[in-house]
């Protein structure tokens, strides 16, 4: 299952937004820039942030963008959601009982299916802006920093062998 790119850029600017912004508006074009984002992208999803009440625009000179809430009570899952990005993992249509197969019946692992979808939301409804930020979440790229140090342990090992 994939999240499309609407759904990952929003969330991508509004974790820029939120790094950058100290309490001043920050301009769209200094976000596509610094998260190479096309800038008239960012502005047809930073318009759905803002009808979803995520963001607010502040206009004249020195305007832009600011969260509309603190980045801690800003969740991953509003974001996506606010872009019209359900995350979907079954070809089923949402909330109905039929199913995606001809005879309008639902395939053996629907249930399967239905449950990842279930727990991707959960998970992003978990995570904050603030979290983002922070880097309060633990991925495997973190791993690749340790790899270098384990190497040079293991070779100072061996040699002290």
């Amino acid at each position: 299952m994939r999240l499309s790119t609407k759904g990952r850029y929003a969330v991508m600017a509004m974790v820029d937004l939120a790094a950058t912004s100290q309490g001043s508006p920050v301009a769209l074009a200094d976000i596509a820039e610094r998260q190479e984002i096309s800038l008239s992208y960012l502005e047809q999803l930073f318009a759905k942030l803002r009808k979803g009440g995520l963001v607010k625009s502040v206009r004249g000179p020195g305007g832009g963008y600011l969260l509309a809430h603190p980045a801690d009570a800003t969740r991953v899952s509003d974001i996506i959601l606010a872009v019209d990005e359900p995350i979907r993992t079954t070809r089923c249509a949402n909330g109905t009982p039929q199913g995606c197969r001809t005879n309008r019946s639902r395939c053996l692992t629907h249930d399967l299916w239905e449950e990842l979808g279930n727990q991707i939301h959960m998970y992003l409804s978990s995570v904050t802006v603030a979290d983002v930020v922070e880097r309060r979440i633990i991925g495997t790229s973190g791993l690749n920093l340790l790899r270098p140090t384990l190497a040079a342990d293991s070779a100072a090992v061996a040699a002290a062998e």
